[in-house]
């Protein structure tokens, strides 16, 4: 099965549509993607979450929004749940805020303090595919505690740091065990110099219409015919 791959600026097309003319709500993308997360997550985790300890490292994009809704699921699933929003609550955008209210209101913290090095596994939903140059700030040192910490590490849509269109990594750039991308594959995940940094690929199904791909002159095969992830092993 021959799968298209996206530049960044189809995505983002991509999404507007979604929102703009199939009425599919950036809340209900964001669900989709990050129960998505949270299954596979639990896979990599060996199949079974309750009582494994999950750190997750959320920026406050849309991004970060998915890895809020995966620390709610997996929370709900019995794992023990740490995670960070590592940007200023005052700047995050309204669908991530509200995912963050959501998990206050199960009384799940913000932790302080974030020690890597006793999780059975770290999630990377720092920033997405709209990433322009380096990545900067607390996103970086973030970043390089996550590949010094010698932990399987699952990436959202995108390792943090690499260019989504050209797969040119950054400086920092994550190294992701596994990454787990959302629609349609994004060409710079698949280009020989990212190789190193997105581990094995996964493609998770957020609903967006077959339609909507036609719009873009873009022809989708039945992608989710038989799970909502896939392991991308053939690329048109």
């Amino acid at each position: 099965m021959l799968i298209p791959s996206l530049t960044a600026q189809q995505m983002a097309e991509v999404d507007r549509l979604m929102v703009e003319e199939f009425g599919i709500l950036l809340l209900q993308m964001m669900e989709n993607a990050g129960r998505n997360l949270a299954g596979w997550t639990r896979r990599m985790a060996g199949g079974q979450i309750q009582g494994k300890r999950v750190a997750l490292l959320c920026g406050g994009g849309n991004n970060g929004g998915g890895g809020l809704v995966a620390a709610r699921h997996l929370h709900n699933w019995g794992a023990e749940v740490l995670y960070k929003v590592v940007a200023d609550p005052g700047r995050m955008k309204e669908a991530p805020a509200h995912q963050l209210r959501t998990l206050k209101a199960m009384g799940l913290k913000e932790s302080d303090t974030l020690d890597l090095a006793s999780a059975d596994l770290v999630v990377d939903a720092l920033v997405g595919y709209g990433l322009r140059g380096n990545p900067r700030g607390a996103v970086a040192i973030w970043i390089e505690r996550i590949n010094r910490s010698n932990r399987l590490v699952l990436a959202l849509d995108i390792p943090s740091g690499l260019d989504a269109t050209r797969g040119s990594p950054g400086s920092p750039c994550l190294r992701a065990t596994a990454t787990l991308t959302l629609a349609l594959p994004k060409m710079g995940l698949l280009t020989p110099q990212a190789k190193p940094y997105v581990g094995e690929l996964y493609l998770a199904d957020i609903s967006v219409p077959p339609a909507l791909y036609r719009r873009l002159g873009i022809e989708t095969p039945p992608l989710f015919h038989e799970a909502a992830i896939v392991k991308i092993s053939e690329v048109a």
